[in-house]
């Protein structure tokens, strides 16, 4: 079992980009997701959070980019995306997904930050 991100790349401020989550083999159905951010010598910040199909699809989102990111699923495609609005050059880092398969509320899926499966990540540059 693998998750898949793509969708990063450079963007200008002010831009938007769509990260999208897939699972290599597998349906993502039963899995809340996370996704996170990665900045070299920072710790990993959390981005924000939905509940699997079989909760209640529900989404939480932690910290600022609360206004500006939206998190959601597409079943029939097996993928999750998180749709980034209003780039700021603090946005840039490396945006990892990763899946728990359980059926928590997203507030506790991120509160527990405990995954089954982490994807590669995808690097997010926002810069003139």
């Amino acid at each position: 079992l693998r998750l898949v991100e793509s969708g990063g790349g450079l963007v200008q401020p002010g831009g938007s980009l769509r990260l999208s989550c897939g699972g290599s083999g597998f349906s993502l159905d039963s899995y809340g997701i996370g996704w996170y951010r990665q900045v070299p010598g920072r710790e990993r910040e959390e981005v924000g959070c939905i509940s699997s199909s079989e909760s209640d699809g529900s989404t939480y989102y932690p910290g600022s980019a609360a206004d500006r990111f939206i998190i959601s699923r597409d079943d029939d495609k097996s993928t999750v995306y998180l749709q980034m609005s209003n780039l700021k050059p603090e946005d840039t880092g490396r945006y990892y997904c990763a899946a728990l398969r359980a059926n928590y509320g997203a507030s506790v899926l991120c509160s527990k930050g405990s995954y089954d499966l982490w994807g590669q990540g995808t690097q997010v540059t926002v810069s003139s």
